[in-house]
């Protein structure tokens, strides 16, 4: 009996470190476990160069900066990727990056951001990368 109570206190330990790193990484004393994502916009429209500084611009203040007010930053980019056609598409492309502010909304304003760019610019995707980070403002 004892083995199997020792076996329920390691399965225990072992499920709620588990737990842990779902929520974070462990950050030093003054940084606070939360999330990066980095959304990768392509800028052709129909293969060809299209959406324009004016309206990436646009699209920020409409759809990124109301959902994500505590700040974000822009870098130029350059992508390439095989298309339907299994042939190689180069474009420039907007890379951005938030610090996600804790709660569990945050995916679903990533995702209705994602869901803007590609209808109001006839995309096929914007690539969206997450990892835990610590922070310190």
């Amino acid at each position: 009996m004892k083995h199997l109570v020792a076996i329920a206190a390691t399965a225990s330990a072992l499920a709620l470190s588990g737990c842990a790193s779902l929520y974070g990484p462990s950050c030093p004393a003054g940084q606070e476990p939360m999330r990066t994502a980095q959304l990768f916009f392509g800028q052709n429209i129909g293969g060809k160069p299209g959406v324009s500084e004016a309206d990436f611009r646009k699209f920020l203040d409409e759809e990124l900066t109301p959902r994500f007010p505590g700040g974000l930053t822009v870098l130029d980019g350059g992508g390439q990727w095989k298309g339907d056609e299994n042939k190689l598409i180069r474009e420039a492309s907007k890379v951005v990056v938030l610090v996600l502010p804790n709660g569990l909304d945050a995916n679903l304003k990533l995702n209705a951001a994602r869901k803007a760019y590609k209808a109001r610019f006839n995309q096929e995707s914007v690539l969206l990368v997450t990892q835990p980070a610590c922070v310190d403002f």
